[in-house]
């Protein structure tokens, strides 16, 4: 948490998911609403979870839960892309193994939720882009072994991303658009 920003936990994003019966971890949903607004995007709750065609418990005290899960995220995350600052990973406490493996699932899920905007269709499909887009698919497409001497590694995985997540926001966002 930077600046007294408040954050949902990766607990509570589990305990919201596994309500809605989704079938995708909390890193790797919120990777998926992080690369859908990567691409300046709407970040109305609802659309989003339609876009992403999450398929789980319509209705109901989970839907509302999930519904505004995403609202707080989707805010969150749209101020961080818009500031230039780096976004926070829902991560979950404990093993160094655990955090790593939620950091490809994130990617993974960011490669999605990017994908599903059209943005990579376009234009925008530059060299760089394509560079950039393999470092994650590299990540995405990893298992990464790890123990917990390995901290310094993840934390260099961490910076790789916020950057390349940054820089793809910059490359995608239109001349002038905060």
């Amino acid at each position: 948490m930077n600046q007294g920003e408040s954050t949902d936990t990766c607990a509570e994003w589990s305990a919201v998911i596994t309500q809605a019966k989704l079938g995708v971890t909390a890193a790797e949903l919120h990777g998926s609403i992080t690369g859908f607004l990567c691409a300046k995007r709407s970040g109305r709750a609802r659309d989003l979870l339609d876009s992403l065609a999450l398929e789980g418990e319509a209705g109901g005290v989970a839907g509302e839960n999930l519904v505004g899960l995403v609202e707080r995220a989707a805010a969150r995350i749209n101020r961080r892309l818009r500031a230039g600052g780096p976004i926070e990973l829902v991560l979950p406490e404990g093993p160094l193994a655990a955090r790593a493996d939620a950091v490809v699932d994130w990617c993974r899920g960011f490669l999605g939720g990017l994908g599903l905007t059209g943005v990579l269709a376009g234009p925008a499909q530059t060299a760089e882009v394509a560079e950039l887009l393999a470092g994650l698919g590299q990540i995405a497409a990893s298992h990464l072994a790890c123990d917990d001497d390995d901290e310094a590694a993840l934390d260099d995985l961490l910076d790789f991303v916020h950057g390349t997540v940054a820089h793809l926001r910059a490359m995608f966002a239109p001349a002038g658009a905060s």
